[in-house]
């Protein structure tokens, strides 16, 4: 009797449908349709789309710069010097030097300035210069005020613009140093000269000058010692006079 009033009792209720389900199945039943239509949040879970990306890309040869980081023959280099020559009808190339970034050990390839490679992409962190001491560099973070010791030729020939206070920048792979870098300008000041003689051409002429890093450069010829000028320090180019 009482099973045949709650089946009565159920009729005017809900008609011929079925009941309601219960939050239980309905909760389950959302994330079976979730699972199979792509257009609905639940696909956020799947792996970040950033960690499906390749680490690395093809450049050109043309495109390859002091301080990039390349993958060849299977093994990992960071470039040191660039150099690009143009051999007429036979097409230009580019030389460099490389570091073997496990070994240490110095290379010298020349590419095709069409030719791909392979560069890594690295993860920039920004430190505190300090001091050298023989061949190791001392660099503090900023923001942990954390102190660590690095290779000074992780910074090639720009070690040379090191300043102390100066921020630089390494460059990490899987955690590990693989190269570091200067600012691109920098200032400097010339301890050395030659006296600026007016009348000799109509066209200007550099003249080289020696600065207190002990690089010589080439400067504009009105450049005199004591004078403080802004240097490129991917090529050791002048720029313009600092100012005052």
């Amino acid at each position: 009797m009482q099973t045949a009033r709650r089946r009565f009792l159920r009729t005017l209720l809900f008609g011929n449908f079925p009941p309601p389900p219960s939050p239980a199945s309905s909760s389950i039943a959302t994330l079976v349709r979730g699972s199979l239509d792509r257009s609905l949040p639940c696909a956020t879970l799947a792996a970040p789309w950033s960690a499906l990306q390749s680490r690395g890309a093809k450049v050109l040869g043309t495109d390859v710069r002091i301080g990039n980081v390349i993958q060849r023959k299977g093994r990992m280099y960071q470039v040191l010097k660039a150099q690009h020559t143009q051999h007429g009808r036979g097409g230009a190339t580019i030389q460099v030097e490389l570091r073997d970034v496990d070994t240490g050990n110095k290379i010298t390839e020349r590419f095709r300035t069409d030719e791909a490679l392979e560069r890594v992409f690295v993860e920039d962190k920004s430190f505190t210069y300090l001091y050298q001491e023989g061949e190791f560099v001392m660099l503090m973070e900023p923001s942990t005020f954390e102190q660590i010791e690095v290779q000074k030729e992780l910074f090639g020939k720009a070690s040379a613009y090191l300043k102390e206070d100066m921020t630089v920048k390494l460059q990490y792979y899987d955690g590990k140093p693989m190269s570091a870098s200067v600012p691109h300008r920098v200032t400097c000041k010339v301890v050395q000269a030659q006296p600026n003689i007016k009348g000799l051409t109509a066209a200007p002429q550099y003249k080289k000058v020696v600065l207190d890093n002990g690089l010589t450069v080439h400067a504009p010829p009105f450049v005199e010692t004591g004078d403080e000028i802004i240097i490129n320090t991917t090529d050791d180019s002048y720029i313009t006079r600092a100012k005052e």
